[in-house]
């Protein structure tokens, strides 16, 4: 008999008030759960939106989000995977992904390769994390990895060397051209590389934004790259179910993960 789980890739469009926030946490964790979720993921930048600097929020809200999700995952049943921003000892914050059941699992990862790039400075606000996370839940190894991460093929890797067979990806995938095109490819290749499930949760798309945070297109892919399913532009709750035999039977068949790398 196939191992399976059922995933949920919660597909947000956040705003700036993370009031507003938590309840969307709330109201679609149910809807997930009611569509038989056990894992419910949801994008990075959950608490608020990129935008306005984070560490306002961070200093008001991240202790009462961090007291409410382990309490809407027990309520729900259900693993749950939120994009927020906690304060760091250095005046910036940590861009965190928390992991919990409301009862045994409680874990974070705080996004190690920030976005420096196209003329953005995450770091001017943010503190980069400084290493990989692996949790042991719902009967399996989950690996952790936060938007700009999927750029790094090694992380990936890692992760699955260290026994992951599933990879969540929290995302606000700011939109661009090809920017749609560039991440449904890069979620892919990095199932590849794991050897794994890669379930890539973006923000939604936001059409009145002069620069939309997410590009939706949230997305399941399979250890060979294989997409399962896909989301569109708009906010959805994306469900699929995961076999987690495939993953072992590919690292069977090519077992890239305990190869040896040529000198």
């Amino acid at each position: 008999m196939s191992e399976t789980l059922t995933v949920a890739l919660a597909q947000i469009r956040a705003g700036k008030d993370p009031g507003q926030n938590l309840e969307l946490v709330r109201e679609h964790t149910a809807r997930a759960a009611g569509l038989g979720a056990q894992l419910v993921v949801f994008p990075e930048a959950t608490m608020v939106r990129f935008g306005p600097d984070p560490r306002e929020a961070a200093e008001q809200w991240s202790d009462r989000w961090l007291a409410a999700l382990p309490e809407i995952a027990r309520e729900h049943g259900v693993v749950l995977m939120v994009g927020i921003f906690v304060p760091s000892a250095d005046g910036r914050v940590r861009n965190r992904v928390v992991v919990t059941d409301g009862s045994g699992v409680d874990a974070h990862y705080d996004k190690v390769h920030l976005f420096d790039a196209m003329g953005t400075r995450e770091s001017a606000h943010t503190e980069a994390g400084n290493g990989y996370v692996v949790v042991d839940a719902l009967g399996t190894r989950i690996g952790l990895a936060t938007c700009y991460d999927v750029r790094f093929a090694e992380q990936f890797a890692a992760l699955g060397r260290e026994g992951a067979e599933l990879v969540c990806l929290p995302t606000a995938w700011a939109d661009g051209p090809r920017k749609a095109e560039q991440w449904n490819l890069l979620v892919r290749a990095r199932a590849m590389d794991a050897q794994a499930w890669v379930l890539g949760c973006d923000q939604a798309f936001d059409p009145d934004a002069r620069l939309s945070f997410g590009v939706g297109r949230s997305l399941v892919s399979g250890p060979l790259g294989e997409v399962i399913a896909e989301a569109g532009a708009d906010e959805d709750v994306l469900v699929a179910q995961i076999d987690l035999d495939e993953v072992r039977r590919v690292r069977r068949d090519v077992p890239v993960l305990s190869g040896k790398e040529m000198a």
